[in-house]
């Protein structure tokens, strides 16, 4: 089966596929078995790959979480909306209800449509009451169903969310407080009581203490509600089989969003010392074991062949990132992001280069490595087209239809792609083989953080404001910058990602090929 540019499945008459994306959390190219890792072992994702089609030029559109899930869902991105920054665990909705998404997409197409796992788009308006209805979140953007890791691990409030209400309250006497500004009731945290903690944190992560962890941020109250880390992997794949076995009988889509390996790192004790680099490692063979739940639960109902199952990650890998968990100690020379320079954070391509796998029996053939460059901004129109809806003009305008790129009926895949890294002024710019970080004047410091040297990003001072060039086919490594020594190349590039910043891809993209 072959599709052309304007073609979907639902053009051969056939029943359209259940669609899963797995996305991991913090999780590196270089963290998986076949890209490479030798002391993770990831046998369950390394079969997903066998199965289907592995990428090796595939990127998040950013180095931190919130601005790829919201291109990911939105199909735009996240620079283009000054609010799609990391938010606080309290933060208003981030996605306008209404808006054209990825699940309202498909459930226009007649998906029954769900979200499990870690969110971080922010819930409410502001100011919000937890112990009361939370609106609105997931189900005012597309999705029918929701179960929410609200904001982040290490983030308060340390409770689930299902549709629009914290699951577990039972005290009325005994209400959820929540604040970012100041401390709220008398429980200890990780200042006060520093002897309580399992390991210790740096003080944005010293706020109140959830299973021998500080958090960013205070809360009080609500203790029934409150989740047990160790448990987060089994709750969040119980509750995705569940909605898997529920509608086998019909069109899903399935969004579950894990927290691995994401700080704080608290894998369930039947994963501890399962990988030879420390709870980095571990939480990533816990994610390997959610991988293979979900797998067997498509085998066991018999729907394997009609689902079309995604895994990939929405940043790059980051060793230290606010806890003295041993990442750094325990690394044992693991290379997180690969071969790549930098990890989460930065603009090079350790920081979205991810790992990106795509499995559907009888149309994706086994086995397939393709180099496609292709964003995870373009799962909108992809999978728009593979269902047969046509989008509304304007909506996902940043999204590019590679339908049969992700089949791997060709590796024609896009011809340019910006990667976000922190903050609002530090970006990248791969144009074929080229990658050009523009210059800037007041570029992060942490540009030139080295995750595979397992240095921590918020200390690594500023090098240089300059631009960086390097041509990735001969330094996918980007040890060497080569502005100086092609000034034109330079200038065509910056030329092109300015105006990409200004205008959205998909009005530019017919000029520039005419």
């Amino acid at each position: 089966m072959i599709w052309g540019d304007n073609s979907s499945y639902d053009e051969l008459d056939a029943t359209p596929p259940n669609i899963i994306i797995i996305y991991a959390d913090d999780v590196g190219y270089g963290d998986i078995g076949v890209y490479g890792s030798e002391l993770i072992p990831t046998p369950h994702i390394d079969q997903l790959a066998a199965d289907g089609i592995r990428f090796t030029s595939a990127y998040a559109t950013a180095a931190t979480c919130t601005p790829s899930r919201y291109s990911l869902l939105t199909g735009e991105y996240a620079f283009r909306n000054e609010r799609a920054q990391v938010l606080a665990g309290d933060a208003p909705l981030l996605i306008e209800p209404g808006s054209y998404t990825l699940p309202e997409m498909l459930r226009s197409a007649g998906y029954r449509t769900s979200v499990v796992g870690k969110w971080h788009l922010g819930r409410g308006e502001g100011n919000v009451d937890w112990n009361s209805q939370i609106k609105p979140g997931p189900l005012e953007v597309g999705f029918d169903e929701s179960f929410l890791l609200p904001a982040t691990n290490d983030r308060v409030p340390t409770v689930y969310v299902e549709g629009h209400y914290v699951v577990g309250l039972s005290d009325e006497d005994d209400p959820l407080r929540v604040s970012y500004r100041e401390q709220v009731g008398d429980l200890p945290t990780g200042v006060s009581h520093p002897e309580l903690l399992r390991y210790g944190a740096d003080l944005q992560h010293s706020g109140t203490i959830v299973n021998e962890i500080s958090r960013i941020g205070w809360q009080d109250g609500g203790q029934s509600a409150w989740w047990d880390d160790e448990e987060m992997p089994i709750v969040f794949t119980d509750l995705a089989n569940q909605f898997i076995r529920e509608n086998r009988n019909d069109p899903f889509f399935l969004f579950l969003s894990m927290h691995e390996s994401h700080v704080p790192r608290l894998p369930n004790p039947m994963f501890i010392d399962k990988s030879g680099t420390g709870l980095l490692g571990d939480t990533v063979v816990e994610l390997d074991w959610v991988v293979g739940q979900i797998m067997a639960e498509l085998e066991e109902l018999g729907i394997k062949e009609n689902t079309l199952l995604i895994f990939t990650s929405d940043n790059g890998p980051i060793f230290d990132d606010g806890y003295d968990d041993g990442a750094v100690e325990n690394a044992n020379d693991h290379r997180a992001a690969g071969p790549f320079r930098g990890g989460k954070y930065t603009a090079f391509e350790g920081g979205t280069r991810m790992p990106f796998i795509a499995s559907w029996p009888g149309v994706i053939e086994e086995g397939i490595v393709s180099d496609a460059i292709l964003s995870q901004v373009d799962l909108l129109a992809t999978l728009a087209n593979l269902v047969g809806v046509e989008m509304p003009e304007g909506v996902g305008p940043d999204s590019q239809n590679l339908l049969p790129v992700l089949i791997g009926q060709n590796d024609e895949g896009r011809d340019f792609l910006i990667q976000q890294g922190a903050g609002t002024n530090l970006h990248g710019f791969r144009k074929g083989d080229w990658k050009l970080i523009p210059a800037a004047s007041n570029r992060p410091g942490f540009i030139e953080n080295k995750h595979n040297s397992r240095e921590n990003p918020l200390t690594t001072p500023q090098v240089t404001t300059a631009a960086y060039l390097f041509n990735l086919a001969d330094d996918p490594g980007e040890t060497t910058n080569l502005a100086d020594q092609y000034p034109e190349k330079v200038q065509e590039m910056t030329e092109l990602f300015e105006k990409i910043l200004e205008t959205p891809e998909n009005q530019i993209l017919p000029r520039l090929r005419n």
